[in-house]
């Protein structure tokens, strides 16, 4: 009984549907250039937001270094940075023990979520670091332990059944802390920068800058920079690889100003003017962490996590680990380092 009105409903609907024949599009006779307000919104910026949830998905890995003699607050500072206990203590050693001969490379890794984004954070410290009377060649390991990364990540790469998402510990971002002297770097910082920003990107760091007057600060910022473009050190943000004029102002203003960030971290909370403050507290009063007026550490924070992560970890993979990848086949005569039959063959071997 009820098909009646269904078929003529279906009739109704297919009549709005099929055009008249007589109404026949007007062609015309070369190509138009498409004009998005003629054809209404197409849909395109949303490519944004679906990048977003896949992102969101699977999240992304971030992995950091920290270089530099111990007492510098290493710990407390990434600790400060992603608010939390990231650094333990335990990475680094009592005091009772002995200073380790060598540098010991430490990694930690971490899930930090935030807005339903998470992150794998890894931290590497590197205890023993610029420690012992006699640091010729230190910055050894830790160039072997960069370089060995970079290793992993190639031969994941070139395996005929590669991963779908290939695990990434390369090193993102080194800071390289600078012992608050006010007189020059010492000729260890810059061997190691000079050995190691052709490998990694390093962002130098003043460490503990509550010990110098506004004027030493200033001043010590000035020299450290002067004294790293004498010695021809490319620090993070390289210049060579600014890619329009936007980047060039920005970073040009972070190269010339902020480098290096004087910064003090501190994982204690303290009661300021009725709020919460990360602070340090001394005999004339609390010195804000957050404050700009105090330290730059939020400006640090906001260059590493809030505008330029994805570019570190893009220069950490188009050019770092490129460059290793082009001298590491081409030392192979082209060849990939290791196929699947080898590691197969390597395993049943054992």
């Amino acid at each position: 009984p009820h098909a009646g009105p269904v078929e003529s409903r279906t009739e109704a609907a297919m009549s709005e549907l099929v055009p008249e024949p007589r109404q026949k599009p007007v062609v015309p006779m070369k190509p138009m250039g498409i004009n998005a307000s003629l054809l209404g919104y197409i849909g395109i910026d949303t490519i944004i937001e679906q990048m977003r949830k896949k992102t969101m998905k699977t999240g992304f890995d971030f992995n950091i270094m920290v270089v530099g003699q111990s007492g510098l607050g290493k710990s407390t500072l990434v600790n400060t940075l992603f608010k939390s206990q990231v650094s333990r203590k335990s990475s680094g050693w009592n005091r009772e023990e002995k200073i380790p001969k060598t540098v010991e490379i430490k990694a930690i890794g971490h899930v930090i979520e935030e807005g339903g984004v998470k992150m794998k954070l890894t931290v590497i410290d590197t205890p023993g670091f610029g420690d012992q009377i006699n640091n010729e060649n230190c910055w050894e390991p830790i160039e072997k332990y960069i370089n060995e990364q970079y290793e992993k990540f190639l031969k994941e790469e070139v395996n005929i059944a590669r991963k779908k998402r290939i695990p990434d510990t390369r090193v993102h971002c080194c800071l390289y802390f600078i012992s608050p002297t006010g007189h020059s770097l010492r000729p260890l910082d810059l061997e190691f920068m000079k050995h190691l920003s052709k490998v990694v990107n390093i962002i130098p760091v003043i460490a503990k800058a509550d010990t110098m007057t506004l004027e030493e600060k200033t001043e010590f910022k000035q020299r450290v920079r002067k004294e790293l473009e004498v010695n021809g050190i490319e620090f993070y943000p390289q210049k060579e690889f600014d890619e329009d004029l936007e980047d060039k102002t920005e970073n040009d203003k972070i190269r010339q100003e902020s480098m290096p960030f004087a910064v003090v971290g501190s994982d204690k909370e303290y009661q300021v003017n009725g709020k919460r403050v990360l602070g340090r507290k001394t005999p004339w009063g609390i010195i804000e962490v957050e404050n700009l007026n105090h330290c730059e550490f939020a400006l640090l924070r906001d260059f590493v996590i809030r505008t330029h992560l994805q570019d570190l970890k893009e220069v950490t993979h188009n050019i770092h680990y490129e460059t290793y990848r082009a001298k590491r086949l081409n030392d192979n005569g082209g060849l990939p380092p290791m196929t699947v039959e080898t590691e197969e063959n390597h395993e049943s071997n054992l």
